[in-house]
C-alpha cells in the first residue's frame, strides 16, 4: 500500500508536469501568434504610409514634368520656375527614402553602425554650426550647456541626428525669437540623461503622446508645407533606443516642448 501511494503521487507529478508544459507550450505560441499579429498589423500601416508618403512628391514631379512637356513654349522664367519646383520634391524624396533606410538599419540593429567615443558637446556645436544661418535669421538663442569632455561610447553619426532632428524641429514649428536650451542635467552610473527644449509654441497635449509615431501630423499637412519627410521624431526615438536610452516629451509650463532623454555613455 506505502508503494501504491508513492506510485500516484508520482503518477500525479508527471501529470502535473505535463500539463504544465501543454499550457506554458499554448500560452508561448498565443503569445508568439498576437506579436506576429501585431507585427504583421504595424508593417500593413508602414506599408500604407510610406505608399501615401511616396505618392504625394512623385504626383507633384510628375505633373511640373507633364506640364513642361506640354508647353514647349512656355516663357523661360516659368519654366526654370516649374524645374526647381520638381527639384525641390526629389529633395524630399531623397530624404523620405534616407529617413526611411535609417529608420530600418536601426531596428535591425545593424553592425554598420560603428560605436566609438564621441563629445557630445562637440557633436552639440557641429549641429548648431550647421544651422547657423536659420538660427540667426530666426533670431535663436542657442544655451548648449553641455562641458566639454561629456562623452559617450555610441555611433557618431545617430546621435548627431538625434541632436539635429531636434533643433530642426524647433527652427520649423516653434517660431522665431525663441530659445534653444540643451543641457546633461545628470550623469548616473553608465548613463547620460540629457534635457532639450525651446521656448516656442508647443503642442496641443491631446497630441503629446503620438509625435513618436511615423509620419503622426498635428495638422494635415503640415510637414508638406514646411518641408521634411514626417520621420524625424520617430528616428530620434529608435536612435535613443539604440543607444539603450529611452526619450519623453512635456509641454513646458512656459511655452515650448521639453525632451528628456538618456543615452548610455558606456558599454557593459
Amino acid at each position: 500500500m506505502q508503494y501504491l501511494w508513492i506510485y500516484i503521487v508520482a503518477a500525479v507529478a508527471v501529470l502535473a508536469l505535463a500539463l504544465a508544459g501543454i499550457i506554458f507550450w499554448k500560452v508561448r505560441k498565443n503569445v508568439a501568434e498576437a506579436e506576429a499579429r501585431q507585427k504583421s498589423k504595424l508593417k500593413k500601416q508602414m506599408t500604407s504610409n510610406i505608399a501615401h508618403e511616396l505618392r504625394t512628391p512623385v504626383t507633384t514631379i510628375r505633373g511640373y514634368l507633364e506640364t513642361l512637356i506640354a508647353c514647349p513654349d512656355m516663357p523661360a522664367e516659368k519654366k526654370n520656375e516649374f524645374i526647381e519646383k520638381a527639384y525641390n520634391q526629389t529633395l524630399r524624396l531623397t530624404e523620405l527614402i534616407t529617413d526611411m533606410s535609417l529608420i530600418s538599419k536601426m531596428e535591425e540593429k545593424s553592425a554598420k553602425f560603428r560605436k566609438e567615443n564621441i563629445d557630445l558637446y562637440d557633436v552639440a556645436n557641429e549641429v548648431f554650426a550647421e544651422f547657423e544661418d536659420r538660427i540667426i535669421a530666426q533670431k535663436v538663442k542657442v544655451e548648449n550647456m553641455l562641458s566639454s569632455g561629456t562623452v559617450l561610447t555610441g555611433n557618431r553619426t545617430l546621435v548627431y541626428t538625434i541632436l539635429r532632428n531636434l533643433v530642426e524641429n524647433s527652427l520649423k514649428y516653434a517660431g522665431d525669437d525663441i530659445t534653444i536650451h540643451l543641457e546633461c542635467y545628470s550623469t548616473i552610473e553608465k548613463f547620460c540623461y540629457l534635457t532639450y527644449y525651446d521656448t516656442g509654441e508647443g503642442v496641443p497635449q491631446e497630441h503629446l503622446e503620438n509625435i513618436f509615431e511615423r509620419f503622426y501630423r498635428i495638422e494635415e499637412g503640415r510637414t508638406r508645407d514646411v518641408g521634411g519627410s514626417g520621420l524625424g521624431l520617430s528616428i530620434v526615438k529608435n536612435a535613443v533606443k539604440f543607444h539603450g536610452g529611452d526619450i519623453s516629451v512635456i509641454n513646458r509650463q512656459w511655452g515650448g516642448l521639453q525632451f528628456f532623454f538618456s543615452l548610455r555613455r558606456q558599454e557593459d
